[in-house]
């Protein structure tokens, strides 16, 4: 009986198979955290830039659709929120995320600041106020692990852009 207490307590053959055996759940854990990760970087990008887009549309539309001190016309509005969330201006179109359902979620407001020393020649020539345009949207993220049952807290995307208005 000695013998065979001793020969079972110096045998590693199978230490390998026990020690992948406790390493494993930890390795997955690992794998499936840095998807998520992953995910999460991505969908906030497609947001900033989608932000970014929206507002550069803005920005460029005539000045006659901004009026100071905070008049934006809905024309704009709509097809920014369009724009923003589907990447295009016509209504409908899907939806750069899955999560980004309505386009409520986009926000545009403008601000005025006014011009002092001096008289511009450029595009604000005999304007008193230059018009700037905030495009902000607060999306909500999608997990990847939705699917199968695990619901996390809710998390938002919170992403905004300025341009000054160009009226071209």
């Amino acid at each position: 009986m000695r013998t065979f207490l001793s020969r079972l307590f110096t045998c590693n053959r199978a230490a390998a198979a026990a020690e992948m055996a406790l390493v494993t759940p930890f390795l997955i854990v690992l794998m499936f955290g840095s998807f998520e990760l992953g995910n999460y970087f991505l969908s906030e990008h497609v947001v900033a830039k989608a932000v970014r887009d929206g507002a550069r549309y803005a920005s460029r539309r005539s000045f006659a659709d901004f009026t100071c001190p905070n008049n934006v016309s809905t024309d704009v509005v709509d097809k920014t929120r369009n724009l923003t969330r589907t990447g295009q201006i016509a209504s409908g179109g899907t939806a750069r995320l899955a999560g980004w359902t309505t386009a409520t979620t986009v926000s545009v407001t403008m601000s005025c600041t006014a011009i002092t020393g001096g008289n511009y020649s450029g595009i604000y020539n005999g304007m008193s106020n230059v018009p700037k345009v905030k495009v902000s949207a607060t999306v909500p993220y999608t997990s990847l692990f939705n699917n199968l049952g695990f619901t996390s807290t809710t998390l938002n995307l919170v992403s905004e852009s300025e341009a000054t208005v160009q009226g071209i």
